[in-house]
């Protein structure tokens, strides 16, 4: 009856822990990557931000075109009149109808308003190519966002790979142990022991297969949705050993987005400041209108019963605001203070972006470090435990030390798994500060 137990334990175990045996997707990185620039909804809304910049630097809005428009009236007088004519006669006119209508067409347009225009669609097509770059930024913060995450998937696929491969183990002590039982080679505390052992590995294969789900749902969520239900990961890790910190150090000043977008935001403050300034100069503009005009009157002692008449005029403007209580004045000088708070934020940003990089280098060499000696020592636990098993096999060391060097091998083999993607995703932020993350394949 106890060996029934044991087999239905067994049976149970294999069932909760397996696997669907149908093959599944397998999602690489630069699939994911792919799949995050078309649908991640964030970048989607960088790039409508960038079409609302195109539309802002189009001609339609930058003042270069006239302005036209129409205009239309109609009027209807009755009124009650009486008037004497120079015979003496005296005529009265009651309800005289008096119906005007006119039409007119205006044209107006700046020649020169002070070169205030041209600065400002200097400033908004600067303002576009830094809409661009702040689209940029986001795919890249993006792309980092996701490969962490990708690789968290992939870490915590390995996991479940590795204890899953303990509980196997377990599993063949459990059956080993109950023989010699049976055969009176050990006690029952023995198979008690790695009963428990099993259920301690079952639960932790439990809690790794929900890490990993959550995991997989978060990489879902940064590619909008769009991976099947079912998938894997590439486990396979790259590193670019060939990266030298002074030609991306190099890089890093010409090619970082945060550092573009602060030359980007002084040039349109120095458009602004010109435009500005264009107060203190004249406009001059053309003017020019098309109209018409008709008026009837029914009046008996009207002398015209119907009068039409067209006009057409132009002329020329000029304005000059020879003092506005001081508004432009003012406007120029904060132009000034918000040009030299952009160059001083220039330096600020250059230095933390330096330190930055400096930091995210060091800690990427830092953790290949960590990563070659975790290999060294996932090598020497392997060692041990295949020693120890066998030792276990002709009953040389007892059930608890052979526990021991299966947990040995097993936290060897998760501390190498996390050195791994810690010293890749420590090498993407690299690539982010340098601004090579997206010029890399994955």
């Amino acid at each position: 009856m106890k060996k029934l137990n044991i087999n239905s334990a067994l049976f149970i175990l294999v069932i909760l822990t397996s696997y669907p045996v149908f093959s599944q997707q397998l999602v690489k990185p630069s699939e994911a990557i792919a799949l995050a620039l078309e649908h991640n909804y964030g970048i989607q809304i960088a790039n409508n931000n960038i079409n609302v910049a195109a539309n802002n630097k189009n001609i339609l809005n930058t003042g270069y075109l006239p302005t036209v428009t129409g205009n239309a009236a109609g009027s209807i007088d009755t009124q009650d009149a009486e008037g004497q004519l120079a015979n003496g006669d005296v005529r009265v006119a009651e309800g005289a109808e008096t119906r005007r209508y006119n039409a007119s067409i205006n044209l107006n347009y700046i020649v020169f308003d002070g070169l205030g225009r041209y600065y400002n669609y200097k400033r908004l097509k600067e303002q576009y190519n830094l809409s661009e770059l702040q689209a940029r930024e986001t795919i890249e913060n993006t792309t980092n966002q996701l490969l962490t995450v990708y690789y968290n998937v992939a870490r915590q696929s390995e996991n479940l790979k590795s204890l899953e491969e303990t509980l196997n183990i377990s599993k063949d002590r459990l059956t080993r142990s109950g023989y010699q039982f049976e055969y009176g080679q050990n006690t029952k505390l023995d198979v008690l022991n790695a009963e428990v052992d099993i259920n301690n590995d079952s639960i932790n294969i439990i809690n790794a297969r929900q890490n990993l789900i959550n995991s997989k749902r978060d990489l879902n969520l940064v590619t909008g949705n769009k991976i099947s239900n079912f998938f894997d990961v590439d486990t396979t890790v790259t590193f670019l050993l060939q990266l030298n910190k002074t030609d991306l150090l190099q890089k890093l000043y010409t090619n970082n987005v945060n550092l573009i977008q602060n030359e980007k935001n002084i040039a349109i403050n120095q458009f602004t400041l010109k435009a500005n300034k264009s107060g203190y100069l004249p406009t001059i503009g053309l003017t020019g209108t098309y109209g018409w005009n008709e008026s009837t009157n029914n009046s008996p002692l009207a002398f015209v019963l119907q009068n039409t008449s067209t006009n057409l005029s132009a002329g020329v403007n000029l304005t000059w605001n020879l003092f506005d209580g001081g508004a432009t004045v003012t406007r120029i000088k904060n132009a000034r203070i918000n040009l030299e708070n952009q160059k001083l934020q220039k330096e600020q940003l250059k230095q933390e972006v330096e330190r930055n990089f400096n930091n995210a280098w060091d800690d990427y060499q830092n953790k290949l470090q960590v990563y070659g000696v975790q290999e060294d020592n996932i090598k020497t636990a392997k060692n041990n435990f295949d020693r120890t098993k066998e030792k276990f096999k002709l009953g040389q060391v007892t059930s608890i030390e052979f526990r021991q060097a299966q947990l040995n091998l097993l936290s060897a083999e998760l501390r190498t798994s996390q050195a791994k993607y810690d010293a890749k995703i420590a090498e993407i932020l690299v690539l982010q500060i340098s601004g090579e993350l997206l010029n890399v394949e994955f």
